[in-house]
């Protein structure tokens, strides 16, 4: 569960390679963000880091290789990785990790342990994260943060839309994992309008959905 936001200043590092550390003192996530935001702006580097040292946290964004990382010292080390699709997703990241360190990025993707994982073809990763869902409330949450990545509700409230106005080749992993889990649930996926876009997945409404997607809205 993300740790709410504890206000106050707060000291972060952010580093990038090139030994010119800069060490930040902020109020609040959004000063934090727009600190961060010239810092990454203002460099062409292979990886940024943003570590929060007080909670032995930190997030490591690398555009080249198109992965996050976060990682957490505190309590039981861990550490996790996210193969990234689109250039617009690392700045969104950081303020995550502003607001709410390690556990604020719970949702903004598939995270696997083995860095090796993400080497995989985007059907494989997708699959794999939809795989270690064992309970419907777990994956209703899942099918609810895809949804609302690019998701909406037709104007007659009878379908859940995913992946508004993609290609099929947008989202593959994301696309593979809902595919599984829309399995697992039971719920009812139906043919999308011959005019929709190639890539949306339409899914009957279910009152397990209407209430898990009413908390991303």
């Amino acid at each position: 569960m993300a740790r709410p936001y504890q206000p106050g200043p707060k000291q972060f590092v952010f580093a990038a390679g090139d030994g010119d550390d800069q060490h930040v003192t902020v109020g609040d996530p959004q000063e934090a963000y727009v600190a961060f935001s010239a810092f990454f702006r203002s460099r062409e580097a292979d990886t940024y880091t943003i570590t929060d040292a007080p909670a032995r946290q930190s997030v490591v964004l690398m555009p080249r290789l198109g992965v996050i990382s976060r990682i957490s010292d505190a309590d039981q080390p861990r550490s996790e990785h996210l193969k990234v699709d689109r250039a617009n997703r690392y700045l969104p990241s950081a303020m995550l990790f502003f607001e709410n360190g390690y556990a604020g990025l719970d949702h903004f993707g598939q995270w696997f342990s083995d860095l090796s994982e993400l080497d995989a073809s985007p059907e494989t990763r997708g699959a794999a994260r939809a795989a270690t869902f064992a309970t419907e409330a777990a994956a209703i949450d899942e099918v609810g943060r895809i949804w609302a990545d690019s998701g909406y509700v037709d104007p007659t409230d009878q379908y859940y839309i995913f992946f508004d106005s993609k290609d099929i080749d947008d989202d593959r992993a994301d696309r593979a994992e809902l595919l599984q889990l829309i399995e697992f649930l039971g719920l009812e996926r139906v043919d999308a309008p011959a005019e929709a876009t190639e890539g949306e997945v339409w899914v009957r409404s279910d009152p397990r959905l209407d209430a898990q997607c009413e908390q991303w809205a």
